[in-house]
């Protein structure tokens, strides 16, 4: 981790915006940025993000694609307009390869599923090579991890409501509230 702190070439404009509506992750991921050498300005929606993007036009950004507003994808779009030489990475827990190929269509460098570290998003910004692949992850979740946490966010997104999520999931109810009785799996 010291060695990618020491070795970054940010070039004369540090300016950063995060945009992601989960408070806690934005304000570490803010932090760990600013160690880096970055300047960082945040933002939590879909509006506020637009807002910075045209008044301030940033030379690097990080967007989750799913915001409480809305869509990243438009904070991408806006960034775009206001300045095409801007690196963007766009954030997601809900890795898929049609959400991938339209963040990269309307601008975006790179894509990462979270949870991506600090190093993850420092290379993806960086990296001068879009169709070289990154080193795999060091410690990658098990699938048994990544399905658990996949069901935790439909769980939450229905607003704790069994039912519902078991439908949204196509699963049986029962089987659902096993899975959720259980500890995470590592």
């Amino acid at each position: 981790m010291e060695e990618l702190e020491q070795t970054l070439d940010l070039g004369p404009d540090t300016s950063l915006l995060l945009v992601d509506d989960d408070e806690v992750f934005l304000k570490r991921l803010a932090r760990a940025m600013e160690r880096r050498g970055f300047t960082v300005e945040s933002a939590s929606s879909v509006v506020a993000g637009q807002a910075i993007a045209k008044g301030r036009p940033p030379a690097y950004a990080v967007i989750d694609l799913r915001l409480e507003d809305g869509n990243g994808l438009d904070v991408v779009e806006t960034l775009r307009a206001a300045r095409e030489d801007a690196r963007i990475v766009v954030l997601t827990g809900y890795g898929a390869i049609a959400t991938a190929v339209a963040a990269v269509k309307i601008g975006a460098t790179d894509y990462l599923s979270k949870p991506a570290d600090a190093d993850d998003v420092v290379r993806a910004l960086l990296s001068q090579d879009s169709a070289a692949l990154p080193e795999p992850p060091e410690n990658p979740m098990s699938a048994d991890r990544v399905r658990w946490e996949h069901i935790q966010r439909v769980y939450e997104q229905c607003d704790r409501n069994v039912s519902e999520t078991a439908r949204r999931l196509s699963m049986h109810r029962r089987t659902l509230q096993r899975i959720l009785a259980k500890r995470s799996p590592r």
